[in-house]
């Protein structure tokens, strides 16, 4: 035996603390790599065709081509938009 029988003592449960940290400090970085890139790929590159935020016309009608809203409820907002 190591050391005469004595073994780690109190660092046995120390490295085994040390180790299961070790893997959820491991885990959670790669979760937040992975978050980043999803987000990253969600948003798109700068310019890749969505309609700027202060032009609720473009925004209506990106969201009725993507089938996002159906003809009445893009007719019912837009009537909203032009005021009739």
């Amino acid at each position: 035996m190591m050391w005469g029988g004595y073994g780690f003592g109190w660092m046995g449960p120390v490295m085994g603390v040390s180790a299961v940290l070790w893997w959820v400090l491991v885990i959670a970085v790669v979760l937040a790599v992975v978050r980043w890139l999803r987000t990253s790929e969600q948003s798109g590159p700068a310019g890749g065709g969505t309609a700027p935020a202060g032009d609720p016309r473009q925004v209506l009608d990106l969201r009725f081509a993507r089938g996002e809203i159906d003809a009445e409820e893009y007719a019912d907002r837009r009537r909203l938009l032009t005021g009739s």
